[in-house]
Formats: structure tokens, C-alpha cells, sequence
């Protein structure tokens, strides 16, 4: 079967049986990207090194708790800007 063909037989079903089938498919590309991130991130995987700097950060002290970054930017959007003439 082409996927010409399999796209004709998906149009054609009824609309909760097209949704279902799309949640399926969602699922399954789902499962896959968390199975690649899990491998992207176990030892000697490639992205072990974003993980190393982000101990190094912690360790070195150059990070905050996230309540304040959230609570900086919300200062920032609430600030009023000044202009000057």
C-alpha cells in the first residue's frame, strides 16, 4: 500500500475513529523522541556534555533559583519604560 493510499482510506474515516488514529501517531513519535533523548543523555551519550556544564554551573555557583529568574522578568514586564524628550 502507497502512502497515497493509506492517506485516501484516512480521509475517508469517520471523524473520532481520524482522531483516535492521530493520537496513536502522536503517541508513537512521542515514544520515539523520548527513547533518543534518554540515549542522548545516558553516559557517553551526546548530549552528557550539556549535563556536565550544568553541574559545573551549579557547582560554581553561576546559576539562581528558578523563583527568581521568574520573578526578575515579571518585575521587568511590569516595570513601566521611561522615555525621555
Amino acid at each position: 500500500m502507497t502512502v497515497e493510499a493509506i492517506k485516501k482510506v484516512i480521509a475517508a474515516l469517520p471523524d473520532d475513529e481520524r482522531h483516535s488514529l492521530a493520537a496513536w501517531l502522536n503517541e508513537l513519535d512521542f515514544d520515539e523522541w523520548d527513547q533518543q533523548m534518554a540515549k542522548d543523555f545516558s553516559p557517553g551519550g551526546r548530549g552528557m556534555f550539556l549535563l556536565d556544564e550544568v553541574k559545573a554551573d551549579i557547582a560554581e555557583g553561576r546559576t539562581k533559583p528558578l523563583e527568581d529568574v521568574l520573578a526578575e522578568a515579571k518585575a521587568r514586564r511590569e516595570s513601566p519604560t521611561q522615555t525621555h524628550s
